[in-house]
């Protein structure tokens, strides 16, 4: 059996093999896509396993292995680098220390979506961004009509948009006016077949259907959650989720003292996104917790009050898919239930 540890690069990686029957090791950099590709598939038809840190562009080199029915494990950085405490790094002592960890079974490999659910992560993140875009022209918008004294009725209703085309702007402020308008209009068209993917692709899961009885998650909200966790019964409680997710503070504490700091958004950014934009929809169906959205925006900020409520969401849809019940059963059973979990 071959054991390849990598250190994988956007344009190259460095690997360290060992070999189980002649005890050989050996180090070698290649180039991609060429050298890497020329490599591996010399390698076709024997027992291979490869490892290497979660990081990004190497969509190629995963499919590559796959096809060539390789064993391949994807470490969580953080912990890799715990296991290797020398300050002195190099691209050949990492690929050396990810194989020492997969033969002496101590890689820690971490879930990896499928084929199919990385397409639709891919769905909903170009959605998000082109959202994200959307409110961005949104808000110049706002700004201009601001400027020019329309104020009260938002440029995303009709009227709002005719009060601003009909202002008189001259000079490259009725350019810019006409540009934006022209690029939300673009976006909407763009957006809109992507909802009904979605929505399409949300109605063949009955978890997201059921995820969906909670105010506030529609399809985007439900589908996202689901993609993010992967297996959610690898969770054995709630607070696992909302730790998986970074909607938990990071802390520096110490003897008697507890220093809490910001969120630790080391989860799924698409997912905490998401889970935010639901959060203030559905702390308005939630008297508890509309109160204490409303003391956190008032003693610290709204920004906070969305992310403690963004916490709970995620703890309440993590205890609907493992009670099997939609939003009204799981709201009979108490005010406990996605807060002690």
């Amino acid at each position: 059996m071959l054991i390849i540890g990598c250190d994988f690069h956007p344009s190259f990686q460095v690997i360290a093999m060992w070999n189980s029957e002649t005890g050989e090791e050996q180090t070698q950099r290649l180039i991609h896509p060429r050298e890497a590709k020329e490599f591996y598939r010399a390698l076709a038809g024997q027992q291979v396993r490869i490892g290497i840190e979660a990081t990004g562009n190497f969509r190629w080199f995963r499919r590559m292995v796959q096809e060539l029915e390789f064993e391949f494990r994807v470490g969580n950085p953080v912990e890799i680098r715990a296991s290797m405490p020398r300050n002195q790094r190099t691209d050949k002592r990492d690929a050396q220390g990810i194989l020492r960890l997969l033969r002496e079974d101590r890689f820690p490999a971490v879930w990896m979506p499928s084929a199919a659910e990385e397409d639709l992560r891919t769905l909903l993140g170009h959605r998000c961004r082109l959202v994200r875009l959307r409110t961005r022209v949104k808000n110049q918008l706002d700004s201009m009509a601001k400027n020019e004294g329309l104020i009260g009725t938002p440029i995303s209703t009709k009227a709002g948009r005719q009060r601003l085309q009909a202002a008189p702007l001259s000079g490259w402020d009725q350019q810019r006016r006409e540009d934006l308008f022209q690029l939300l209009d673009d976006l909407d068209q763009r957006i809109n077949p992507l909802d009904l993917a979605v929505a399409k692709a949300a109605a063949t899961r009955p978890e997201a259907q059921r995820l969906m009885t909670h105010p506030g998650v529609g399809p985007n909200v439900a589908l996202g959650f689901l993609l993010a966790l992967g297996n959610w019964e690898r969770f054995p409680r709630g607070k696992h989720v909302a730790s998986y997710l970074g909607l938990i503070p990071t802390e520096e504490s110490s003897g008697n003292k507890r220093r809490l700091g910001k969120v630790s958004k080391q989860g799924n950014a698409m997912a905490r996104w998401l889970l935010v934009q639901a959060a203030s929809l559905a702390q308005r169906q939630d008297p508890a917790w509309h109160r204490q959205y409303l003391r956190l925006s008032l003693q610290k900020h709204h920004g906070v009050a969305k992310m403690a409520i963004a916490h709970k969401l995620a703890i309440r849809m993590y205890w609907m898919l493992r009670s099997g019940q939609d939003y009204e059963g799981v709201r009979e059973r108490g005010s406990h239930v996605g807060q002690s979990e």
